[in-house]
């Protein structure tokens, strides 16, 4: 252990940040202004990721859902983490195939308008991978958050938001910024601070 990999890490992780705010700007505008409009016309936010990117679709949700800050209240913007039912995601697994477990909800809750968002640093988790097929044939728009390769996932994305790294740590530190980011800009457009 040494200061010099602390902040070696550290630094690193700003430096991403950086390249991510230089890179992938007007992707994230397009990516808010896409849920802004399906939003307004009824529709909801789907998420879905595999591991660490589980973690951040279920964190991206609830910041949907709940609130950005306590000294903000305003109203529930429709989103869904699609990592977070056992029962089903154990059940398609075993039925299906665990590449179709993310598939088959987008099937059954997706709407046309609606929005899914994938998250994979690689972009090539079949799982999410089929779920942008899915949502493709159901008229939902799609959003992929990945690493700087994209994998297979980018190109099927409607929107493209991939930070340039290819360091699965540092791509998930800049997913969640991202993904902040975005609820931010979502609800400044919904619920203006001046109308909260």
């Amino acid at each position: 252990m040494s200061l010099e990999r602390v902040r070696g890490y550290l630094l690193e992780t700003s430096r991403t940040a950086s390249r991510t705010a230089e890179r992938c700007a007007p992707e994230i505008l397009s990516a808010a202004a896409a849920i802004v409009a399906s939003v307004r016309d009824g529709g909801k936010i789907l998420f879905c990721g595999n591991g660490g990117s589980a973690g951040d679709a279920q964190h991206l949700a609830t910041e949907f859902v709940s609130t950005l800050t306590l000294d903000r209240r305003r109203a529930a913007i429709p989103a869904i983490a699609l990592t977070t039912d056992t029962s089903l995601l154990t059940a398609v697994a075993n039925d299906f195939g665990f590449e179709s477990v993310f598939a088959r909800q987008v099937e059954a809750l997706g709407r046309p308008g609606d929005v899914l968002v994938g998250i994979s640093t690689s972009g090539n988790s079949e799982n999410v991978v089929r779920a942008f097929a899915q949502a493709k044939a159901g008229g939902l728009r799609t959003i992929s958050l990945t690493g700087e390769s994209g994998g297979m996932l980018a190109p099927a994305a409607d929107i493209q938001i991939t930070v340039p790294s290819s360091e699965t740590s540092h791509i998930q530190e800049a997913h969640i910024a991202v993904g902040q980011l975005i609820a931010f800009l979502v609800q400044d457009e919904l619920y203006p601070a001046d109308r909260a």
